[in-house]
This record gives C-alpha cells, structure tokens and sequence, in this order.
C-alpha cells in the first residue's frame, strides 16, 4: 500500500489533499443541493437545469486560456488561494438566499456564473500546481490520488445531501459548502514554499497563443485533445444527465436522490485506486480503448432497467470515465514541455469542462423532447464513435508524425545541431524534454540517454523535487 500512497509523503501534498478532501466534499454536497433546488423551483424541467449547468461551465469555454496563462506567469499558490477564497464568498450569499426563503432561479443562475469564473482560473492553475508539488516521478500517482479523494467526496457528498436536504431542506448543505473551501485555503498558506518547485518563468511574457502553437505542433497531443473534445461534449454530462434521470424515470425522492452519483463515484474511486500504480505516459491505445468502453458502458447505463440497476452500470460508467480522463490527463502533462504546462492543461479544462455547456443544452433539449434515457444513449453512442476516429486518426497522422520527429531528434542528437529555437514542431526544438517526453515510446534508447541529463532550460523540476494534486474540483 505504500507504493498507492506514495505521494503523501510529501508534507505539501498532505496537506492540499487533507484540504481539498475537505473542500470537494463540500462541493458535491453543493451539487447535490443545487440540481434538487433548480428541478423544484422549475418544477422538473431539463431544460432549466441545463441552463444552470451550461452558466457554471460557459466561463471555462472562454475564460480557460486566459486562466493557464495567468497559471504560468504568476505564483499558483496565490492563485488558489483567491480563487477559494471567492468561491466561498459566492456559496455562502447564495446559501443565505436559500435560508431565509428569498431564492429565485436567477439568483442560482447567476451563482452558477460566478462559480463558472472562479473555475476558469482555478482549475488550470490547480491541475498544473501538482507537478510543482511532487514533480514528474511522482505525478501520475499523485494525479491518481488526487482522483481517488475526489471520488471520495463524490461518495461521501451526495449520500450525505440526501438525507440533510430531506431533514432541513438545501439551505445548510449549500452553508456547509461555503465553509469547507477555508479548509484547502488553510492547506495552502500551510506549505512550504521552499519545497515548491516552480516551474521556469518564460523569458517573454506567457501568450496564450503560443501554447496553442505549442500543441498544434504535436500530432500526439492533438488526437488526445479532439477526442477530450468530443466525450466531453457528449458523454461527461453526468451533472446534468444523472438528476434527470434519478428524479423523472426512476422518481427518487430527496433522501435517495443522490444515490445514483454515488454509485458513478464509487466506480471512479475505484478507477483512480488502480492507475495510482501508474509510472510512466500512458500509450495512445490506452486512451483510444477507455473511451471506447466509456462510450458503451453509458449507453447501456441508459437502458438500465431498475433503480439498483442503474446505480451498478453507473458504477462501471464511473470507472471508465476516469480511467479514461486520467490516461488522457497523463499522456497530455507527461507529454508537455513544462514551460508550456499550464497554457496546455488550460487546455484540457477549456475542452474537457469547457464544452459543457454546449453538451448541455443538447442533452437538456433530447431529454425534454425524449427522455432521460435518451441523454445518455446519445452520449455513449457518440463517444464510442469518437474513439473510433480517433483510432484512425492517430494510425494514419500522428504516429508516422511522431516517428518523423524523432528520427529528426536523433539525428540532431548525433550531428550536435540545435534546431532554431522557435521551432517548436522539431523534436530538438527550444526544450529538451519535449522530444524526450514526445519521442520516448518510439526512440527508447535515446530518451534513456536524455533522461540522465538535467535539462538545459531548468524547467523541469528535479526527482527530489516535493508537491502535488490534479483532480476537477
């Protein structure tokens, strides 16, 4: 158990886990609350609802980028700490609203932006801190624990909403909200700085736009992201799809209501408890085939035919989806130059969060027009298609692409050359480890070599190196 738990010998990620455990529990609690508040001030509609999903999530499709810059340019520690102190501000307002009685739908919409602004700076700067706490031996485990306690509070917060919101109504679930985000700004003035490595400052103000150039020239991170793109869109709206479902085809009532996510969590609990093994980036295949199985896996979650049923498929569902967010998650920060991270995983955000929105409406639409089930047939089906193309894809364009680049780094390797520093697209462009972490499955001798070797820009922090955590708060 020790090789699990790996990352929490390091003080600072102790202590952010300790924190965000605390927080994210919260926050499920919030969820829970909420989709209850919105179905009876709207008296079950889909369509107010996905409104309120697509508020929350509508800053990250613009805002992200924006946010993964400010992730590179300033420190991410401070950062966080805004951004949790901001949202507590905004759930404790609305939690007031909700005791006293005077809460209306636009009052929730209207919080659901607001969140949606604080997410689309704190989730990119989060996702990227890890690596500054545990550093890249340590990541893919403190990624996967960082999962492991997100699910736990996705347990832990519906199950324990139900009943609260059943005895004393939404009202002190959404209070409690507002109090657990003091517990990860608590964890982060606890840390070290000293022990932070922080990635290399770029010489140049960071520009959106170059991070955006960065991956365009990576044919690998490019199937990855457009197959993020297309799940998220269709598959990961469980937020929205779950409620539904729960409430309109198997009519859950409060005490209950919750019980649907918390078998989707349970299944990702146990996802993120397995890839805490993980050691090195995961292969293109394991991305394409856990999308896949994502993709059937909620289709047939959308023809369960009982109650208990349904809880078990959405279990399964649960693992799929995160051990397929976790590979892409992976493959993309393990691939990624670390001057470039926070600009990439804003990235990931804006196309995994980000088209939710968008996701949103449509399955809001299919299940007033339909049914719940419907949502769910649609996602899955699509997403399952998906993988597909992105199995062609990734045969015919990015691994010849990848070799090509490797072969160029190899031989640059031998000649002594350098490539023109802007050139980001060749294997021996400004950053070493951008052909090491691009080229390693291909050119495996000569990332060994690489690997020895520190790497001349300073960006990437050294094995010793302690932080940590990468999970959607």
């Amino acid at each position: 158990m020790d090789g699990v738990f790996r990352s929490l010998r390091v003080y600072n990620f102790r202590l952010f886990a300790v924190g965000q455990v605390l927080s994210v529990t919260g926050t499920w609690m919030m969820f829970t609350a909420q989709d209850w508040l919105v179905l009876s001030l709207s008296h079950d509609s889909g369509s107010a609802l996905a409104l309120v999903t697509a508020l929350q999530f509508t800053p990250m499709m613009l805002l992200t980028l924006y946010g993964g810059r400010l992730a590179d340019r300033y420190d991410k520690r401070a950062l966080l700490t805004g951004a949790n102190l901001a949202a507590g501000v905004l759930s404790a307002a609305l939690a007031l609203l909700v005791l006293t009685g005077a809460v209306r739908l636009w009052q929730v919409c209207l919080f659901a932006l607001g969140i949606g602004l604080v997410n689309a700076v704190e989730m990119p700067t989060r996702m990227s801190f890890v690596s500054e706490l545990v550093g890249p031996e340590l990541l893919p485990n403190a990624s996967a624990l960082s999962a492991a306690y997100f699910n736990v509070a996705r347990v832990v917060g519906p199950a324990a909403a139900g009943p609260l919101i059943a005895a004393f109504g939404t009202g002190p679930a959404m209070a409690l909200n507002a109090g657990s985000y003091l517990a990860t700004v608590v964890g982060l003035r606890l840390m070290r700085t000293a022990d932070i490595a922080r990635a290399r400052r770029p010489d140049r103000p960071a520009r959106v736009v170059d991070g955006l150039r960065y991956v365009h020239g990576r044919p690998d991170l490019v199937v990855v992201f457009g197959l993020i793109a297309a799940v998220g869109l269709f598959g990961m709206n469980f937020q929205l799809t779950v409620p539904l479902l729960a409430r309109t085809v198997f009519h859950a009532d409060a005490a209950t209501f919750g019980l649907l996510t918390t078998g989707l969590a349970v299944g990702s609990l146990a996802s993120a408890l397995v890839t805490t093994g993980r050691r090195s980036r995961p292969s293109a295949r394991m991305v394409i085939v856990s999308a896949f199985a994502f993709g059937l896996l909620e289709a047939a979650a959308g023809g369960a035919p009982s109650y208990p049923a349904a809880i078990g498929l959405l279990a399964l569902t649960g693992f799929a989806t995160l051990y397929f967010a976790q590979a892409a998650n992976h493959r993309i920060q393990l691939g990624s130059d670390p001057a470039y991270r926070g600009r990439v995983m804003a990235l990931y955000s804006l196309i995994l969060q980000g088209t939710t929105p968008l996701g949103a409406l449509f399955v809001g639409w299919l299940a007033d027009v339909s049914n719940a089930r419907a949502g769910l047939y649609a996602g899955g089906l699509i997403s399952a298609a998906a993988a597909l193309g992105a199995w062609a894809a990734h045969r015919l364009w990015a691994a010849p692409a990848t070799e090509a680049r490797g072969a160029a780094g190899a031989a640059t390797a031998e000649t002594g050359t350098r490539a023109h520093p802007g050139d980001i697209r060749s294997g021996a462009g400004r950053h070493p480890e951008i052909a090491y972490h691009a080229d390693r499955e291909i050119l495996a001798g000569t990332a060994e070599k690489s690997a020895g070797a520190p790497p001349s820009s300073g960006g990437t922090p050294t094995q010793g190196s302690e932080r940590g955590d990468t999970f959607v708060h």
